[in-house]
């Protein structure tokens, strides 16, 4: 079977791409957040609108979490070889890289639920 997404697409920076989705969803979800307990009513949305927006959002980065999940898993050869990847070969090479950004993707996909905790919480700003 033929896959939609070449393989081209498994380069080392896959292992940074859910650690950066984290850290822009840390950044959009509590940058927007101070800048509405700072000014109210911010460009004319409420709090539960932001908060709708950032749900949304969170919801976005972790579908994208999940996707390059899959495609390390895919790297890592659907689980196929057991770690430790440790020969000095390409293939070692490539299913230690597969390995690596499949935890870094779960570690990730935690931060970001993490993350969204008190967006279900916090009813307002409390100064």
């Amino acid at each position: 079977m033929k896959s939609f997404i070449p393989r081209e697409v498994e380069t080392l920076w896959t292992l940074f791409t859910a650690p950066t989705v984290w850290a822009l969803h840390f950044l959009v979800c509590y940058v927007v957040m101070a800048i509405y307990c700072a000014k109210p009513g911010f460009l004319g949305l409420g709090f539960n609108d932001y908060r709708w927006i950032l749900g949304a959002f969170t919801l976005a980065s972790l579908a994208f979490i999940v996707f390059a999940g899959y495609l390390a898993w895919r790297q890592w050869g659907f689980g196929s070889g057991d770690p430790p990847h440790d020969e000095p070969t390409e293939h070692d090479r490539r299913l230690f890289q597969g390995f690596a950004t499949l935890l870094l993707c779960g570690l990730s996909f935690v931060a970001v639920f993490y993350t969204s905790i008190p967006l279900i919480f916090l009813a307002e700003c409390q100064a």
